[in-house]
């Protein structure tokens, strides 16, 4: 595979990466960097919420609600605009399955086991 196809698979991780090292600084407006104007994300419950000010609202009260939220990720692996993140947050593990669009996350589907 060549180098810059290469750079491409990896810049997914890397947004994906980001994105949770700003989650886990519970800095809102650095999550925002790495999504889409369009983004959609859908919790592990079954709520979707679209566009960044849907998302923001979110996660101002996901953070408000449980100011130790932390996110530990177990495995991270990804090809061309999909990434697929496994983490554990508390005592429940669950999945991520990401899609990017120029760079940046445009969807995030959770998924919780159990």
């Amino acid at each position: 595979m060549s180098p810059i196809r290469m750079s491409k698979i990896e810049s997914g991780v890397r947004a994906v990466l980001e994105f949770n090292e700003a989650f886990n600084r519970h800095d809102v407006a650095g999550m925002m960097k790495c999504l889409s104007d369009d983004c959609v994300l859908e919790d592990a419950n079954n709520n979707s919420y679209s566009g960044k000010e849907s998302i923001i609202r979110f996660y101002q009260d996901l953070f408000s609600e449980s100011p130790q939220a932390n996110i530990e990720i177990e495995e991270i692996f990804g090809l061309g605009l999909r990434v697929v993140m496994r983490w554990k947050y508390d005592n429940a593990r669950g999945v991520d399955v990401f899609k990017l669009k120029d760079g940046l996350i445009c969807e995030k589907l959770s998924y919780v086991k159990g």
